[in-house]
């Protein structure tokens, strides 16, 4: 599957845009650098990105940011803080091997069905996972959108369990 497959295959509108700007601002390169990406061309799209850096000696994935939305879903400040700090043992787990796939294949991610299981409940959605690199080759970070339906139920203080059972991969084209 290519990016243009893999798009149309992406259902939420919000993440239609932020894979398209992601698409844009490769310009030629086989990743797109952080500084390459533009906030204002995705901005009614922004609270539900969220960035990591990747380092590759370490294997560990540092948070750059997290819209408002993915912040009230963690209840945590991504900026600085480590994969496994923001998730939960067994979400750390999920969520580490699918951004290191994309980190060092480097791939493209999607994920549509159950997102993540809060309080007992499967919270369906859309995920997207999106590889960066500042010099376009070696990527050093991951860009990522989450689109659902806020529950009734939200609140703090409960965990969130990343669920990734319906993952499709695509290679950079």
């Amino acid at each position: 599957m290519n990016f243009e497959a893999l798009h149309s295959a992406i259902a939420s509108p919000s993440l239609k845009a932020v894979a398209a700007h992601w698409q844009a601002a490769r310009s030629g390169t086989e990743m797109p650098s952080w500084q390459r990406l533009k906030p204002s061309q995705i901005a009614q799209h922004l609270s539900i990105v969220w960035a990591y850096r990747f380092d590759r000696i370490n294997r560990q994935f540092i948070g750059r940011l997290a819209g408002d939305r993915i912040s009230e879903c963690f209840g945590k400040n991504f900026r600085g803080a480590r994969l496994q700090d923001i998730h939960p043992p067994h979400g750390f787990e999920i969520s580490h091997a699918a951004m290191s796939k994309v980190a060092l294949t480097p791939a493209i991610y999607l994920n549509r069905g159950p997102l993540f299981e809060y309080m007992g409940r499967v919270v369906p959605g859309e995920r997207i996972m999106l590889p960066l690199a500042t010099d376009g080759r070696s990527c050093d970070g991951v860009l990522g959108a989450s689109h659902y339906q806020r529950p009734a139920f939200f609140g703090e203080g409960a965990p969130i369990q990343v669920i990734s059972d319906n993952e499709v991969w695509t290679a950079l084209n």
